[in-house]
């Protein structure tokens, strides 16, 4: 039984290589934001010229 449920399953080696499509993305984006908060200057801010006007923080 368990040796039919095995076979249907993808090599432990396709399982790992999705998993690190996922995972080392995610991990390059996160250690981006970390240095960009870092190095940044301070009168850079929050840039919001990639956003819609509609998606835009109205400041009153």
């Amino acid at each position: 039984m368990w040796d039919n449920i095995t076979d249907l399953l993808p090599d432990t080696t396709v399982l790992l290589c999705a998993a690190a499509s996922f995972v080392v993305p995610y991990v390059i984006y996160k250690v981006n934001q970390k240095i960009h908060k870092i190095v940044d200057p301070p009168w850079k801010g929050d840039d919001d010229s990639g956003r819609q006007p509609s998606q835009r923080k109205k400041t009153e």
